[in-house]
């Protein structure tokens, strides 16, 4: 099958929602499911986990969700808009823009070609743990200066895939955020986003972002989601470990959008 292409109408096979193509990209994907037969050893300060991947392209696209099937999946998957960091003098450090029914025109252009550095994802890594997959995109969004210090922000996408036909849900995340800075964190809660999503084999798959920031140009996040079974037992699921990179020589951060 061809690569869908700008404008290309789909349907997408896991949430079911239709779309348009705004664009594609190349990116790494770093799958610790399938063996290296070269394996290159993923960046890891703390010695989380003991695979090794190397990191193989793939195509990913940006894409805009019709309208109409937003009330649909708003339970497997979040339908916000893209975040951005705000302007130097906004007091706000972050602010989205909404999706609503586009169609083709000048502005829509302008709009995807000023922000598509922003858009664009490096690395994708992937893990399975006990039949369910773990799937995380990081993006660096830019730098903010704050009490006279620089404050780095990633925004990162983690999809949750329930591969088995038994009913899981879960319950807890875990994070360890390692800054270069030489500071490490730990940050654990109740379910992400507020919710405490099912996977069943109805709906499988979860989807959500979020966002970090580190007062380091570089860092790592890894971690584990708890599940809970109808039997009341729980179980750990890997995050895998992933890398939070400026790319500050590569981009500037915009200075926010003028409609």
């Amino acid at each position: 099958m061809e690569a869908p292409l700008s404008s290309q109408l789909f349907l997408h096979s896991i949430f079911g929602y239709r779309g348009v193509v705004l664009f594609p990209w190349q990116a790494r994907l770093y799958d610790r499911d399938v063996a290296s037969a070269a394996p290159e050893k993923a960046e890891n300060p703390a010695g989380h986990g003991s695979k090794e991947v190397k990191g193989k392209t793939h195509t990913y696209y940006q894409v805009l969700i019709d309208a109409r099937d937003c009330p649909h999946i708003s339970q497997r998957s979040q339908t916000e808009a893209v975040t951005f960091l705000a302007n130097h003098d906004d007091s706000r450090a972050l602010y989205a823009i909404p999706a609503p029914p586009f169609v083709a025109r000048e502005t829509l252009r302008a709009w995807q070609e000023k922000n598509h550095p922003w858009l664009e994802l490096s690395d994708v890594h992937r893990e399975t743990t006990e039949n369910i997959r773990v799937t995380v995109i990081p993006f660096y969004m830019g730098m903010r200066e704050a009490q006279n210090s620089h404050v780095y922000w990633w925004r990162y996408c983690i999809r949750l895939e329930n591969l088995d036909s038994d009913v899981v849900q879960l319950r807890e995340r875990h994070w360890r955020i390692f800054s270069l800075s030489g500071t490490l964190e730990t940050v654990r809660g109740r379910g992400v986003v507020g919710r405490e999503p099912v996977l069943s084999k109805e709906q499988p798959a979860f989807q959500y972002s979020s966002h970090v920031s580190l007062q380091a140009s570089s860092g790592h996040m890894w971690g584990t989601f708890r599940f809970e079974r109808p039997d009341g037992s729980h179980f750990d699921v890997r995050i895998p470990p992933f890398s939070l990179e400026s790319n500050k020589d590569e981009k500037t951060p915009p200075s926010g959008l003028h409609w």
